[in-house]
């Protein structure tokens, strides 16, 4: 079984895999989400035309579907009915952990290294320099690594949440 890499995959995460898109964010993976997105019907995509009545977020099948081929993503789902249409993965379980064992059982590369992806929305993480001042929150950048999203403004550090996302990635 190929072995398949952050640096190679670009995956789609339906609605009931909103846990599991922060799991593989933090292991490098462009892992979209779909109540993250902005949910416009084929007809709206094909035209360009933009709605402002939406509350964000795409979950019917056949938007997923184009989404997913538009983008050149892998839809990862747990819609058994969805997964038969699409060139994608079915994962059968609902704990985060069990998910992970699936994914890594179908040769996804589950490790952590440096922050690359935002957890929150998915864009790519900058680093921030020492020295640089950073919101109360974060630590001070000259005793720790730390990386800022530049999309929501959220900064990332190898810390205690770093170590507990560590350990469940190591009990799958």
């Amino acid at each position: 079984m190929p072995t398949r890499t952050p640096a190679e995959s670009a995956l789609l995460l339906d609605a009931m895999l909103g846990k599991l898109a922060t799991y593989l964010r933090m292991c490098g993976y462009d892992a979209a989400y779909a109540l993250d997105r902005e949910a416009r019907s084929a007809s709206e995509r094909t035209s360009g035309e933009e709605r402002c009545d939406d509350p964000g977020g795409v979950e019917a099948d056949d938007d997923l579907l184009a989404l997913a081929e538009s983008e050149g993503r892998l839809l990862v789902t747990r819609d058994a009915e969805l997964a038969e249409r699409a060139d994608g993965l079915l994962l059968t379980t609902k704990p985060v952990t069990d998910q992970l064992r699936e994914l890594s059982d179908a040769g996804f590369e589950l490790e952590l290294s440096d922050p690359t992806r935002c957890a929150e929305c998915n864009a790519e993480l900058v680093a921030v320099t020492p020295g640089a001042q950073t919101p109360e929150y974060a630590p001070d950048t000259d005793e720790f690594r730390v990386w800022r999203c530049p999309e929501c403004d959220q900064y990332f550090w190898m810390g205690s949440h770093w170590a507990s996302v560590e350990e469940t990635l190591s009990d799958r």
